[in-house]
């Protein structure tokens, strides 16, 4: 016998549906703070200088062949590097740098002054010392969403032996995993 469907009411962990808000930038961000995500920063060489900026926004794509995905703001500063570099640093960030994943997200920091560790890896591409994961990646699409761009890049290079549990944004704010 199959069990039939029957409506009930809310409990405090359904939704109340009919009770949502109208599609609107403010409602996406709201629903998106309540969403925790992994913190990464994201590299790129550009005439001779490095540029990064942080992401919230990285996702495994595919594992054969290995792509990955982020998005980036045409205004960011970092876009012209983004859009002009055919290889990209990924770097997954630690609990312990949540002040390096502060200063890669201000606009007009000195994100690779003296203090930011970091030496020119595979394809030219800065890599970040003492994160927990790092890869430099092709570009293999940039694809228009809005005022962003998903980029789509595949692993060709990188190492994920660094030490330490993952940092994550959650509420406007970096935060360490609770066990």
């Amino acid at each position: 016998m199959t069990p039939s469907l029957t409506a009930s009411s809310p409990t405090p962990s359904s939704p109340r549906l009919g009770a949502g808000h109208p599609g609107s930038p403010d409602l996406l961000r709201s629903v998106f703070r309540r969403h925790a995500a992994g913190v990464a920063v994201i590299t790129a060489e550009t005439c001779g200088r490095p540029a990064g900026f942080t992401a919230t926004s990285l996702n495994s794509v595919s594992a054969d062949p290995p792509l990955l995905s982020f998005t980036i703001g045409t205004g960011s500063s970092s876009w012209p590097a983004v859009r002009d570099s055919d290889h990209l640093g990924v770097h997954i960030l630690g609990e312990h740098q949540r002040e390096l994943a502060g200063l890669f997200a201000r606009s007009g920091a000195d994100r690779f002054g003296p203090a930011t560790g970091w030496s020119t890896g595979p394809h030219g591409v800065p890599v970040l010392d003492g994160v927990l994961a790092w890869l430099v990646c092709r570009v293999v699409a940039r694809v228009p969403a809005g005022e962003h761009r998903v980029i789509i890049a595949e692993a060709v290079a990188g190492d994920p032996a660094g030490e330490g549990r993952p940092l994550l944004y959650h509420q406007g704010r970096f935060n360490a995993l609770r066990d």
